[in-house]
């Protein structure tokens, strides 16, 4: 019976400009991790990381990816390239398709880690971020198979089964002769198709569920690989393509029932967990040299000289202030009313008072007397001095060699009057 409707297959997979093959497959796996990226880049905003770490952290992950999802391949397949007949040089050609998924997110993780480690974030909350992102890529990256007309499943009779032409279809132990079972069944079920939707779905419930439970520190990526997993089983047990079998199942069905069965152990083992992320977030401006800025208000003491001429200034007018001090300690204080009251009496007589106290006193013509013998002092002392020279001339120098500490006649060593005060030594010349 000839089948009236079907999905047609490319009639090719590779162009050229020039002397460089252009390859769908290749496009389709560029697509997808620019759409895993993308995705990854706005979960990771939203998480409140630094823009611009989904893409760095894919530097480290997507070289690792591809080769960990070929080794993947190679290693499952390896009768194709090193058993009888085998070409390992065939092992190097992953333009024509071959790349397990296992493999790319294992390896993958690996560059991730080094990745996240580099930016000093948590590789959990980052897969959360790119989970979703990493099931649409794989959605996108099933259509290399379909370009490549490769990894179909059982014959189907139906609209949407896919055709495969005859070149593509099974053979005998790998070639060139065609298996007689399907060399005249043109139509099969196009498990590349099933697959790209499916992981379209599980992107979806990905995100929905992690704005519903708010799903941290690696359930996303948790829930990410139950529900994939589900889908790949019964996807898996449709192809029929070469593959090793354990206890009669595909070995790609025993990977994936032990990760669902790991994930789903992940989940219920961190059903409560919640707390803060290490997501790195915008970073702050940082002084140049890859050092903090110091803060605009200075937390630490200054030194050197200018502290030290600041202390000095400091000194000084703390001895004058001493010194006010000291002279007003020696004028009579203020007797206190009678009768017990406080000073400045009560009521309307105790503000006039007050008042009366707060008024500066005009100086007596005493005290200007008093600051005008203070300011000619120094001026006078001098004079003083020359006239007890000019006296006793030999006396004076005599008793200067046997005092120990005697002012020089030229007033060099002349005393400080604040150190004085302190009652420090004062030393000559300084």
């Amino acid at each position: 019976m000839h089948q009236l409707a079907y999905i047609p297959s490319p009639s090719q997979g590779v162009w050229h400009l020039g002397p460089v093959p252009v390859r769908a497959y290749a496009i389709m796996i560029i697509l997808g991790i620019v759409a895993a990226v993308w995705l990854g880049e706005r979960r990771w905003a939203a998480k409140g990381g630094a823009p611009g770490v989904i893409v760095d952290v894919a530097v480290w992950a997507v070289p690792f990816g591809l080769v960990g999802g070929r080794l993947y391949h190679v290693i499952t397949d390896y009768q194709r390239y090193f058993g009888e007949n085998g070409e390992p040089l065939r092992a190097l050609e992953i333009w024509k398709g071959g790349l397990g998924i296992w493999g790319a997110i294992a390896l993958g993780a690996l560059g991730a880690y080094i990745g996240c480690r580099r930016r000093g974030i948590s590789i959990l909350a980052l897969a959360d971020a790119v989970a979703p992102g990493i099931a649409l890529a794989q959605a996108i990256g099933r259509w290399g198979n379909y370009w490549n007309q490769e990894l179909y499943g059982r014959p189907l009779d139906a609209f949407w089964a896919l055709k495969i032409d005859e070149n593509h279809r099974p053979m005998l132990d790998g070639g060139p002769a065609l298996d007689p079972k399907y060399a005249d069944v043109a139509t099969y079920h196009p498990t590349f198709l099933y697959e790209s939707l499916w992981c379209v779905g599980v992107a979806v419930l990905v995100i929905w569920a992690d704005r519903r439970y708010k799903l941290t520190h690696g359930r996303a990526f948790a829930l990410y690989v139950a529900a994939y997993t589900v889908g790949r089983g019964w996807i898996e047990a449709l192809r029929i393509d070469d593959a090793h079998h354990v206890l009669g199942l595909r070995l790609n069905d025993w990977t994936s029932i032990i990760l669902f069965l790991g994930a789903v152990a992940y989940l219920y083992l961190n059903r409560g967990r919640s707390g803060p992320e290490n997501v790195g977030g915008p970073t702050a401006a940082a002084a140049p040299g890859g050092t903090a800025a110091a803060p605009a208000a200075g937390d630490e003491p200054e030194t050197g000289p200018e502290a030290g001429t600041d202390a000095k200034a400091a000194a000084e007018a703390g001895t004058e202030s001493g010194a006010e001090t000291d002279s007003k300690a020696g004028e009579p204080a203020d007797e206190p009313d009678a009768a017990g009251e406080p000073e400045g009496g009560s009521g309307a007589a105790g503000a006039a008072e007050d008042a009366r106290d707060a008024e500066p006193k005009p100086e007596t013509a005493a005290d200007e007397q008093t600051d005008e013998q203070a300011d000619e002092q120094p001026d006078e002392q001098p004079d003083a001095e020359s006239d007890a020279e000019s006296d006793a001339e030999s006396d004076a120098e005599a008793v200067a060699g046997e005092a120990p500490g005697a002012v020089d006649a030229e007033g060099d060593g002349a005393a400080d009057p604040r150190r004085a005060t302190k009652g420090e030594p004062v030393a000559d010349g300084k």
